[in-house]
């Protein structure tokens, strides 16, 4: 069975932020890690994808790493590509944004994805 596959939207190469840590922690527990972000090439040697429909094949899971904002304009891509789970990571919603959630019926997570995996950000260093 392959293993299962994670979109990391705001992933960094910046290895301070969530974004990256979450990157690292997914692969530190075999999953298929698939960052998403428009400005970085690769992030921990895996190439990008600049947007969460230029990955060819299904995701299991997103996992959300960008402001309200941002997320909120990519919900309806998000919705398109039919996850089976998308986390919400502290920081990433807001009333409108939840609202939106709920409208499109996203099947979402209000929690810190590293740490639902058994791990804790701290796990990943900033250097």
């Amino acid at each position: 069975m392959p293993p299962r596959s994670v979109a990391v939207i705001g992933a960094s190469s910046d290895r301070r932020k969530y974004g990256n840590k979450a990157v690292r922690a997914y692969q530190a527990h075999g999953w298929q890690v698939l960052p998403v972000n428009p400005n970085e090439p690769t992030v921990e040697g895996l190439p990008t994808h600049a947007h969460l429909a230029d990955i060819p094949a299904p995701v299991d899971t997103v996992t959300m790493y960008v402001g309200p904002a941002v997320g909120l304009t990519l919900l309806p891509e998000i919705a398109a590509a039919k996850p089976r789970e998308v986390w919400f990571n502290p920081g990433t919603t807001n009333p409108e944004v939840r609202a939106e959630i709920a409208r499109l019926g996203l099947p979402a997570v209000f929690a810190c994805s590293i740490v639902a995996l058994g791990s804790s950000p701290r796990e990943f260093p900033d250097a």
